[in-house]
């Protein structure tokens, strides 16, 4: 195990007695239209998902410790920092044809790539989900919150800057970083991905920005086909093999992420939250645990404080075995909302 603080994270299935009065508050952001996009039946990137989580952070009365809001939908000027305004159109005009398409008795679904479909709802349910990273992203910089977590569907960060792939049209929190430096004028942020794939597509738009720090662990070989793409100064990239567990990842994570971190200075640090590292999870051959996650989050929660004011904005990416999903996310919220 590497340096650093030791997490000791229980699960507690009783009301919570937290203490906030020297921290500031956690966000919690989601939308119903994030739940009407689906891509089909059988298909592992579904609405219950996030029914999952809610049931539970009401099951342990983490509910009770976040501030909850609900996002307004993104605008396409905000969405264009990151995607190609073309592509941004093309998406919006297959949501319409499909729509009309629908109306006439046609098919309820197009298919962008083999696992990546579109329904009716999914135009909306992703202007929700950027918007609500760019809500938290406002909230933070106001100091109305210390630090906040999207609970949105569809994930962003396959999604490159002219391509929708591996369940995700738009690309959360690549655009929100974009927009934290365009709109807030910060000068330095942080992208922190611990999804067990690739985020291609965040190192596809922020690749060669200075800054921008992405730093990430994933499983290799593995989806995206390729892995790694570029090498800019600013990509930090930790490709492992199958079958790594929990302890050699904190130990990769000492000794390269956090120096590279500490070094950057971020003023704001955003996190792709993607919960299928897992050993629970059949999407990915990773071997994480709950306690690994908080343990990420509270080593990325030191830095933010040191550096950002404690300022985080996470946005949900993978996890789709329900039941280790939800557990983790439980934990990641504990260290954030510091109970």
């Amino acid at each position: 195990m590497g340096a650093g603080v030791v997490i000791s994270w229980k699960p507690n299935n009783f009301p919570l007695h937290f203490d906030q009065t020297s921290m500031g508050a956690t966000g919690y952001f989601t939308h119903s239209d994030c739940r009407l996009h689906e891509m089909g039946a059988g298909h592992p990137e579904c609405p219950q998902r996030l029914d999952a989580i809610e049931d539970r952070l009401l099951i342990t009365g983490l509910d009770h410790a976040l501030e909850r809001r609900e996002p307004s939908p993104a605008s396409l000027a905000d969405i264009e920092l990151a995607h190609d305004r073309m592509y941004v159109a093309s998406l919006r005009g297959l949501s319409e044809a499909l729509i009309e398409d629908m109306k006439a008795g046609g098919p309820s679904h197009t298919a962008l790539d083999p696992d990546t479909t579109m329904n009716v709802h999914t135009w909306h349910a992703a202007l929700r989900s950027v918007g609500a990273a760019l809500d938290a992203t406002d909230a933070v910089m106001a100091g109305e919150l210390e630090n906040a977590f999207c609970a949105i569907r569809p994930p962003g960060h396959h999604a490159c800057r002219d391509k929708a792939m591996g369940f995700c049209f738009f690309n959360n929190v690549a655009i929100a970083a974009k927009y934290a430096l365009e709109r807030h004028g910060l000068k330095r942020v942080a992208i922190v991905d611990f999804d067990v794939h690739h985020g291609n597509g965040t190192e596809d738009i922020v690749a060669g920005d200075d800054r921008i720090l992405m730093v990430s662990f994933f499983q290799h070989p593995f989806y995206p086909e390729g892995g790694v793409r570029k090498h800019d100064a600013n990509l930090l990239n930790l490709p492992v093999p199958a079958y790594t567990k929990g302890m050699d990842i904190r130990e990769l994570i000492e000794m390269m992420w956090i120096p590279r971190l500490e070094a950057h200075q971020p003023e704001l640090f955003f996190i792709s939250a993607g919960f299928d590292a897992h050993r629970e999870d059949d999407l990915g051959q990773l071997g994480l645990v709950e306690q690994d996650y908080a343990w990420m989050t509270q080593r990325i929660k030191e830095i933010a404080q040191k550096y950002a004011h404690g300022r985080i904005v996470s946005c949900l990416e993978g996890g789709y075995n329900l039941s280790a999903l939800s557990r983790s996310v439980e934990a990641h919220l504990r260290v954030l909302a510091n109970v």
